[in-house]
Order: C-alpha cells, then sequence, then structure tokens
C-alpha cells in the first residue's frame, strides 16, 4: 500500500516538526513554503515577503533552549541559554540537516486553496492548489497540516485612536519596526505591553530621545533570571511545581508569584500593575524594563485618549508631543486557503484540543502551533504533530463530533472565565497540563510510579526538575534511546552554556532548581500517586 501523502503548509517551526514527524511515520509529506527559505517568524530580514510574520533583529526568545528544542534533538551545550533569533536559525537549519528535511519542502510556493474531494466523506482526501511562478497546480493529498502560525495579519485598531488620521508624525505596527536608527533623537509612543511593545520600548529607550510606553490595563512583568541565575522556565515550570498548582487555590499560587514578581520591582510603584491577577494573561517577560523606567528612559502612560497632530493626550489627562507611534497590538489569524472549512470568529476557531475541526467526515486535517502557550511552543507543537500523523494514519482515533463540540465549549468558557478578555487570549494553553493532554492521547506521558520504582535518580529529576521535552519519549510511540541521558545531563547544558571555559575548570550545577527535593517523602509518594491517576 502506498504511503499516504501529507501536505504541510509553511515551513517554520511547526512545519520542520511536522516534516520530521511524517517521516517517522513512514507518511510521505510535501512541505509547501512561500518564502525562498526555513524557519518563518524566527527568520529575521529587513524586507519580508508580503504575509510573512517577521521579527526585528534583536530579538531573544522568551524560553530558555531547554524548554523549547525538540525532544529528540537537544539544542547544542555552548549555545546560550536564551537565545538570539540568529541562534535558533541556526538550530533549525541543524534541525532539518540532521533529518534531511529540505528534500521534501517547495520554496517560494504560496498555497491558494485548499478544498475537499468530491468523495471526502469516504476517502478524507484534499485538493491542494498551489503557485509557484505565476503558475498553479493541483494535487491531491490525503491528509493536510497548517502550519503556517498565527503572528501573520498584524491588528492595528486605528478606530480606537481618535484623531490618528490627522497626526503629522508616523505610526506602524511592531511588525513593521526592525531597529530603533529612523527614531535616533525622537519622541516615541510605544502602545501595548506584551512582549512585543515592552522589548520595543526597552530597545528604543537607547536611542530615542524619550519613550512612553502606552497601557490599558498594565501588566505583571517576569524576567528571564530568576533565582541563583537560573533561567526563569527552568526553575518553575515543573511537574511538582505544576501539581502544587493543582491542589492550592489559585489566589494562594497568584499571591506567592506575585509577591515574588513585586520583590525585584513594586508594579504598583512603577505604574504597571494590573487589576487582574497574574495568571490571568499571557506572561510578559524583560528584565530591563524597571532599569529603564528608573532611569526615566521610558514613562509609563495610560491608555491614549487621542492624538492630536502634534501631540498624544492620554486618559489621566496628560499631553505628550510624540513624532512616532509604534503599535504593538498583537495579531489575528485567518486561513483564507480553507475558506468553506474552518471559520474564524473573534479571532478563535473551535477546534478539539486545539487542533482537529470537530465536524469533518473524516479526521485528516490539523493545525500545528495555533497555540499561546505558557512556556515554548516548538515542543508542544513538535508532540501534537506525533498525535496527528498517527491520527492520520488510522491508528487512534478520535471522539464522536458532539463530545469534541462539548469540549470545546468547555475549554472555551474556562478560557473566557480565567482571562482578561484580549485579542491574545483566545489561543491560551498552559505548558505542562496541555502537554499531558496530547500525550495521553498519544500514550507517552511519563509514568512516574513506574519510574520511581525503576529508575529513583531519573523520576527525581522529571518529578521535580524542570518539565523537558524529552520526558515525552521516555516511552511509547517514539520513544527515543537519548531520553534518559538527556534529561539526566541538562542542568550541565544549562551551566556549560553560562561558562563556555568550564572544560578546563568544570563546574557542578547549582542545587538550586532543586527548590523542593528535600520533600522526597512519604508525601512525595502520595502526591505522585495523586497525579498519575489522572491519565493511565
Amino acid at each position: 500500500m502506498a504511503a499516504r501523502r501529507v501536505a504541510i503548509i509553511g515551513a517554520g517551526a511547526s512545519g520542520l516538526c511536522a516534516l520530521k514527524c511524517c517521516l517517522d511515520e513512514g507518511l510521505q509529506p510535501t512541505c509547501f513554503e512561500r518564502s525562498k527559505d526555513i524557519g518563518g517568524l524566527w527568520r529575521f530580514e529587513e524586507h519580508p515577503e508580503d504575509g510573512r510574520a517577521s521579527i526585528y533583529r534583536s530579538v531573544i526568545i522568551n524560553t530558555s533552549k531547554e524548554m523549547m528544542c525538540f525532544s529528540d534533538f537537544p539544542i547544542p551545550e555552548d549555545f546560550p541559554n536564551y537565545m538570539h533569533n540568529s541562534k535558533i536559525m541556526e538550530y533549525f537549519r541543524m534541525y532539518a540537516q540532521h533529518f534531511d528535511l529540505l528534500r521534501h519542502i517547495r520554496f517560494r510556493t504560496s498555497v491558494c486553496r485548499v478544498s475537499k474531494r468530491p468523495d471526502f466523506a469516504s476517502s478524507g482526501q484534499w485538493e491542494v492548489v498551489t503557485e509557484s511562478e505565476g503558475q498553479q497546480e493541483a494535487a491531491v493529498f490525503d491528509a493536510v497540516l497548517v502550519c503556517s502560525g498565527h503572528h501573520t495579519d498584524a491588528h492595528l485598531p486605528l478606530s480606537s485612536f481618535p484623531g490618528l488620521e490627522k497626526f503629522e508624525g508616523w505610526y506602524l505596527h511592531s511588525r513593521d519596526y526592525k531597529n530603533p536608527q529612523p527614531f535616533l533623537g525622537k519622541r516615541v509612543v510605544v502602545v501595548g505591553i506584551g512582549n512585543s511593545g515592552i522589548d520595543i520600548a526597552v530597545e528604543l529607550s537607547h536611542t530615542a530621545k524619550q519613550v512612553f510606553l502606552s497601557t490599558r490595563r498594565g501588566s505583571w512583568v517576569m524576567h528571564r533570571v530568576a533565582d541563583s541565575g537560573y533561567p526563569f522556565d527552568i526553575s518553575y515550570i515543573s511537574r511538582f511545581v505544576q501539581l502544587l498548582q493543582n491542589l492550592l487555590p489559585p489566589s494562594i499560587t497568584s499571591s506567592f508569584l506575585e509577591r515574588k514578581l513585586n520583590a525585584r520591582f513594586d508594579h504598583a510603584l512603577y505604574g504597571l500593575k494590573p487589576k487582574h491577577r497574574v495568571f490571568h494573561q499571557h506572561p510578559t517577560v524583560n528584565d530591563d524594563l524597571p532599569n529603564r523606567i528608573i532611569s526615566g528612559r521610558v514613562q509609563v502612560k495610560p491608555n491614549i485618549q487621542e492624538f492630536t497632530e502634534t501631540s498624544a493626550i492620554f486618559e489621566d489627562g496628560t499631553r505628550e508631543d510624540v513624532d512616532a507611534v509604534v503599535f504593538a497590538t498583537g495579531y489575528s489569524f485567518s486561513f483564507p486557503f480553507l475558506e468553506g472549512c474552518v471559520k474564524v470568529v473573534e479571532n478563535q476557531i473551535p477546534l478539539y484540543k486545539h487542533m482537529f475541526p470537530p465536524d469533518l467526515e473524516k479526521p485528516t486535517l490539523a493545525f500545528i502551533g495555533l497555540i499561546q502557550p505558557l512556556g515554548a511552543i516548538m515542543p508542544i507543537s513538535e508532540l501534537q504533530c506525533r498525535w496527528a500523523t498517527r491520527v492520520f494514519k488510522g491508528l487512534q482515533g478520535l471522539p464522536s463530533s458532539t463530545d469534541m463540540l462539548a469540549e470545546i465549549t468547555q475549554t472555551k468558557q474556562r478560557m473566557a472565565e480565567r482571562y482578561v478578555k484580549s485579542q491574545r487570549h483566545t489561543i491560551q494553553v498552559d505548558y505542562i497540563p496541555y502537554m499531558d493532554e496530547l500525550a495521553c492521547q498519544l500514550g507517552v506521558k511519563p509514568n512516574l510510579l513506574s519510574l520511581f520504582l525503576t529508575d529513583p535518580r531519573l523520576a527525581m529529576e522529571v518529578a521535580f526538575g524542570p518539565c523537558t521535552p524529552y520526558q515525552y519519549r521516555l516511552r511509547g510511540p517514539g520513544a527515543w534511546a537519548g531520553a534518559r541521558a538527556a534529561i539526566l545531563s541538562q542542568r550541565q547544558r544549562v551551566v556549560r552554556a553560562l561558562q563556555p571555559r568550564a572544560s578546563r575548570h568544570p563546574a557542578r550545577p547549582s542545587a538550586a532548581p532543586h527548590v523542593l527535593t528535600v520533600l522526597f517523602s512519604i508525601a512525595m509518594i502520595v502526591a505522585t500517586l495523586v497525579y498519575v491517576s489522572l491519565c493511565p
């Protein structure tokens, strides 16, 4: 029987792992990439192609390398813990070369239309129409993986800012910001206090005459560098911490983290404290903002009430002369090539587990990476691909349409109850709970009880250490023989990146991330039993 053909749309982070997972399952993938190269969002270009998401030159990722790598391909130990976009691209190229992925990618090829074949109810097949060098071509595929992401359409709510049409300065969306040089000596307002907004405000504050950071509701600002200098996610994204979050009231866990963040700098004192709790928004991460505020280079302002020809008037009544405005107001997503198959309403698509449309006769279409995680997206996309390819092969099924719709409704309600209503809070997921949901579907969630009985050293690191992607390669389909060694050596890789001369003076990794290992006792065993009972 011929291998099933899979169309993959996009060769960014999600598209690359989609290719690899298809090959692992013996499928025949073809990836269509509209640009000339891999990398998607993470490939910086001064003048990117129309419609391609793009970053600015200085972008550094907010998740550390051990938490963001693909699960069977660790990032080299000499790479920094938080990587510049150029190092991320270097890693992607290593991954693509190691698994021989490039030969399956058709570059400079746009997907124009994806539509059901007339016999879709029985075959599940799709007709994919592509265009390259002005020529269109149609081909039939057994399944489709949509890996085009959600940073393609800039959300620019100009109607929310009266008077902008008469403003004599210039304005742009953060996706069009590339470097600070055009703003030299200017007075600039940055609108929006997400990750891009704060990063751009901080960078501009070194070049511009004055930067104003305008926010409607404020934000809790986390930081990359945590206790003892370890990466924040390495220190706090662990199974034991997640278990405590599940067992304790949300008000207690929120208060704990808010106290930690306020100990670094008082958010109320700096004009940033929001009314919502810390877990009610997508995390904003920046280590430099407090320093730029305390030195006066960035001034925090409330929402803009209106613009005049030369100034911005804020809701507190203050007025500032400004030369330029950067709108860091997020993105909308759309899939015009899927018109008639899925419908985007208020930046949402009803998808089972954020992946599968529930109303298709055959489960041969899946969205990969259409999520906003409280953690790294790369290993989540990979786990989505591992599950989707098994579903495409018929090795695993999905619930009935009714059951999927019911879960989608429940998920939407929980999200609405928890998060501040915002453009970016429609596809939120929590890192460990969502990864474990996928892992349960796939049969690869680590069995902690079994590990404690057979490999206590590994069990300790899995339970109390950072929940790194390697944990999902220990068992089940796609198990990797190197997963155990990768987990047990992950702290050494964190340290080695900080001490490049460690080969001459080897340093023992600090026990600081093992904050709770002293609790290895009867209480830990009981907690483990409770946790593993949540999923077979």
